[in-house]
Formats: C-alpha cells, structure tokens, sequence
C-alpha cells in the first residue's frame, strides 16, 4: 500500500472509521473512497455488489458495524446478528470479487469465550462459550474475521482482521442506554453536574476490570498492519493495561468536576469479570499503543462539550 493506493474506509462517519481517516490524511494517503450509511447500505448485497464493481478501490479498511452497549445488545440481538452478519458477508465477497487485494476487518474483543483465561490470547478463540448479553454481536464479528481468513487460504488475498480492546474518543456514541461505559459515564456524570443532583448511579459492583483504548491509537494500529507484508490472519490491538469499572468511574468523575457521589447498582449486570487483551502478538511486530487511560479521559472531555455543543454528538 502506497500513497496513491485508492482506499474504502467503510462506516468513516463512526468513531473508528473517522480516527482512521484523520491518521491517512495526516500520513499523505488522499485518494479516500467514502460514503455514508445513507449513500450505500452494507446490509444490501446488490448496492454493495454494485459499488465495488464501480469504484473498484484497492484497499478496504471495513471499520462499519451494527455497535452498542450491554443494553443494546441484550435487547436487540437479532439487529446484531442479522446487521453485522450481512455487512461482513458483503462487503468481503464483493471486494474479492472486484479485485480488492488488501481488506482489514476490525473486529472487537467480544470475541473471545467469556472466562478465558486472562489476558486474551488470539489462540483462545472458539476454546469456549461466549458472554451471553453480546453472543449475536460476537458471532457475526467472528464470522467476518473467518471470511477473510478463508478467502486468503483459498484464493491467495491479503485479507485479515485487527481485534481491537473496547475504544473511546471523538466521535463515541453517548446514548445513556445503548453506549458503552465510558461515554455512558461521561453523559451521566455531566448531566449530574448540571442539575446539581447529589449522585450518579454505576451499573453493577464496579469490580470488573476493563481495557480502554483511545481511538487514534487505533487508527495508528490500522495503518501499521496495512503496511505489513505478511499480517497475522488476526491481530489484538490494545493497551495491555485494565482498569476497575470504579476506576474508570473516578477518572471521568475527576475530568468532567462532578462533585457529588458515585453510587453502585449491583441490580445492574456486571458484564464479563475481565477483559483484557495479550497484545504481545502486535507489539513482536513493532506496535504499541502510545495514550494511557488517563490522558485519554482528559482529551476526550473537552470533545464531548464541544460536540455536545455543537449538536454533533452522537446519541442513538
């Protein structure tokens, strides 16, 4: 891949694919293939068939995805299965088929049985059964790392996946429900400050452990496997370092200046116990994530007023 190769950043407009357009453009690569969700539907075989066929990049960067929190998934499991299962489906038969030779796939940490043992090894893959509340959403993310696996052993195409760690930053969805803690966190402790209630509630004991990855290190994990001549068929990419639910709590408790208390609701579902990535793999390759969780909170506070603000936030 060069600076000329035409590339697909698939979902450019999420929170992944617009960090992974902002590290391309800063990096030289301008000839971007872009649309959104309302120019072409992934889910619909012939619009994707009929876009490939036209467009005909060179590289794809598949960062679109059917995404949500506990809530979300635990409510609308047949969305994610049916959503994520199609989009994989099409968009990787439709770029073999239009000659595409490089395709990454990101896929999430989901995919891992729900007690591996810790931290999470690529070869612990399909070793047992998976978190209930996300098991739609994960089967279609292994779906799509197994298609690309297969149609490079069997037609020879360099099509592999990036598993990354759960992801903040700019461009995160903020819905109270259906997003993912620490955006979750970040609007109840805000809304908490602004009308001066005297508590924000945690979901579950606080005791889970979880690994957080700012999104632009993501972006830089994305353009240093594409440069890779021989990329593993599946990769982790994370920080290698977790974190309490409470602690995570306390950070953006600490960023946004709420100053009342933190409540837990053990009522609430816990998650998976822990869940943290063994990135031993990418950084062998020469990667490291380079923004710790706390300077990551810090970045991000400042984004979420400024796209709360602006009415850009994201909220569904």
């Amino acid at each position: 891949m060069n600076q000329n190769s035409k590339i697909y950043i698939a979902g450019h407009r999420g929170m992944v694919g617009s960090a992974v357009v902002r590290k391309l453009r800063a990096e030289g690569f301008e000839n971007l293939v872009l649309r959104t969700s309302n120019e072409l539907d992934l889910a619909c075989q012939d619009a994707v068939n009929a876009f490939f066929q036209s467009e005909r990049p060179e590289v794809v960067v598949m960062a679109a995805a059917k995404v949500g929190g506990i809530h979300a998934n635990n409510t609308y499991p047949a969305d994610f299965i049916y959503e994520n299962l199609a989009i994989a489906a099409n968009t990787t038969h439709a770029a073999y088929e239009s000659g595409v030779s490089r395709f990454l796939f990101l896929g999430s940490s989901c995919i891992y049985p729900k007690l591996a043992p810790q931290p999470l090894k690529e070869d612990y893959l399909l070793t047992d059964s998976l978190e209930e509340t996300n098991e739609a959403y994960a089967i279609a993310k292994i779906a799509g790392l197994k298609l690309c696996q297969y149609y490079r052993s069997q037609y020879g195409v360099t099509y592999h996946s990036l598993m990354p760690t759960n992801l903040y930053g700019p461009g995160d969805n903020y819905h109270p429900e259906n997003s993912h803690l620490l955006p979750a966190l970040f609007g109840r402790f805000q809304e908490a400050k602004e009308s001066g209630a005297e508590s924000v509630s945690v979901w579950g004991s606080g005791t889970p452990r979880r690994e957080l990855m700012y999104a632009d290190d993501l972006a830089e994990a994305v353009l240093f496997t594409l440069q890779l001549e021989d990329p593993p068929n599946f990769v982790n990419a994370g920080t290698g370092v977790d974190h309490s639910v409470l602690e995570i709590a306390n950070l953006v408790k600490d960023a946004v200046g709420f100053e009342g208390e933190l409540v837990l609701d053990p009522s609430k579902p816990d998650g998976t116990p822990r869940k943290i990535l063994d990135v031993s793999l990418l950084n062998s390759l020469g990667w490291e994530s380079r923004i710790p969780l706390e300077e990551g909170v810090k970045l991000t506070y400042p984004l979420f007023l400024e796209e709360r603000k602006s009415g850009a936030i994201r909220s569904v």
